[in-house]
């Protein structure tokens, strides 16, 4: 069977992975870096955070629910929740589920998120909290107002069986010319009918299928300037009928 979200012939539960420069993780299944070797955690405030409204969209939201397309290292859900915690109020819940078929291990996600002093509290507290053996569903109560839910297996079969609505999508897979079934026409149908009128997504890529697949499942979609000097990302909205 080809899962969504790896190629052929890569049939492990843990993340195929190598390091580049000491702490930088390299997927050896995909042949790609995990996040930006720029500066992933100033990309995720510009494409994903930004690219959906946030941190501005949390004013007011008693709940709001975020999905996400490869938790990998967890540095999005750690960056998202630094800065939730900062513009939240009181009462207010966060939901940040992610869909990853190669979970990583403790060790792993700690390595990799020791580069970024910004977010030393956030990295401990996930590295301590995750399980030794990810696998189904890992639910974890980073605080009293912020869940985190990573969904292990294949994203297309998990987000299909899932009755989950979304306030905003981080679409983070590895890059459409090496994971191209993370970005299929399928799978970018499902995440637009997951998302709730209203409801946004953003993403690094800008390849034209991926836009082309994103406008065919109802997203109105939007070029903005793309982080260190990449030409173009995309974002997009989920307009009322």
């Amino acid at each position: 069977m080809t899962h969504s979200n790896y190629p052929p012939g890569t049939g492990d539960t843990q993340a195929p992975l190598t390091w580049h420069d000491g702490d930088m993780p390299f997927s050896t299944a995909f042949g790609d870096h995990f996040y930006c070797q720029t500066d992933g955690r100033l990309e995720c405030g510009h494409v994903f955070l930004a690219g959906n409204g946030l941190p501005a969209r949390w004013e007011g939201a008693a709940h709001f629910t975020i999905g996400e397309l490869g938790f990998g290292t967890g540095l999005n859900a750690c960056e998202t929740w630094r800065q939730w915690k900062q513009y939240r109020k009181p009462g207010a819940r966060l939901d940040f589920v992610s869909f990853e078929l190669f979970p990583m291990t403790s060790e792993d996600i700690d390595r990799a998120l020791a580069r970024w002093p910004e977010i030393d509290a956030e990295r401990q507290a996930l590295a301590a909290l995750w399980p030794k053996h990810p696998s189904g569903v890992v639910e974890i109560d980073l605080d009293e107002q912020t869940r985190l839910s990573v969904i292990c297996g294949d994203a297309l079969e998990n987000l299909s069986a899932s009755t989950l609505t979304f306030d905003a999508w981080f679409l983070d897979g590895f890059a459409p010319s090496r994971n191209s079934a993370m970005w299929a026409a399928e799978l970018m149908q499902r995440v637009f009918d997951t998302t709730k009128p209203g409801g946004s997504f953003a993403t690094y890529a800008a390849a034209g299928f991926v836009r082309r697949n994103l406008i065919a499942a109802g997203f109105d979609v939007e070029r903005r300037s793309g982080f260190a000097g990449k030409r173009e990302m995309l974002c997009g909205i989920r307009h009322a009928a």
